[in-house]
């Protein structure tokens, strides 16, 4: 029987490759999208490229609106997008529980689909310090589910996977790049100008063209 697996697709270089990945190991793979209220649609539109060119069972985008509370600098016009490297602490970028949402999701249309595998391209090592990017929290929230699941019941479980936790962005790039990912269809820029041009300024922007000329690319 084939594996299912849904992946979590942002349309940025990560989960491009998180899905590569999961391809590359044999998942039929199944992407979930979230136009959330995020700042700009080219990172959505980026994601329905990753999914075409991939071959994905099914792409599906999920509308919710983060914006009724903001919080944060991608989900409200309050507040700016930083340059990299501006701010201590959190960024104002982080935009509060959108992994723990985002899997939340996830979990429900695997559990729909009969799928024990969850892709997420969370990553600890070149990232701008998003406590939900770290492993302890993906821990946690894979026995969460398992809990509050029929998983629980049926003696079956959920995995999370993350299989670009502790590679740093030019490890990721030749991970992808050996798998056949096409870089030039992802989108990691937060503040991108009308025509989806990126800033080149923020801390996504910058940890992209990092990744980039570490790899020799």
């Amino acid at each position: 029987m084939s594996k299912k697996a849904v992946v979590l697709l942002s349309g940025g270089l990560d989960s491009a490759t998180c899905l590569a990945i999961a391809k590359s190991e044999g998942f039929k793979c199944y992407a979930l999208s979230f136009d959330y209220g995020q700042r700009h649609a080219v990172e959505l539109e980026s994601a329905r490229k990753v999914a075409a060119a991939a071959g994905v069972e099914k792409h599906v985008v999920i509308k919710i609106d983060l914006t009724l509370w903001g919080g944060s600098a991608l989900t409200s016009d309050e507040i700016s997008v930083p340059a990299a490297g501006s701010a201590e602490g959190i960024p104002v970028t982080y935009v509060p529980a959108r992994n723990t949402i985002f899997l939340s999701f996830a979990a429900a249309w695997a559990e729909v689909l009969g799928a024990k595998d969850i892709f997420i391209g969370v990553n600890s090592v070149d990232y701008s310090g998003y406590p939900d990017c770290r492993p302890q929290f993906i821990k946690a929230f894979r026995d969460c589910i398992n809990l509050g699941t029929k998983a629980c019941d049926e003696n079956w479980s959920f995995e999370i996977h993350t299989p670009i936790q502790y590679d740093n962005k030019a490890q990721i790039i030749k991970k992808g790049l050996a798998l056949g990912v096409d870089y030039s269809l992802t989108h990691s820029c937060y503040n991108p100008d009308e025509s989806g041009h990126p800033c080149g300024k923020c801390d996504s922007c910058v940890l992209r063209q990092k990744g980039f000329a570490e790899a020799g690319i």
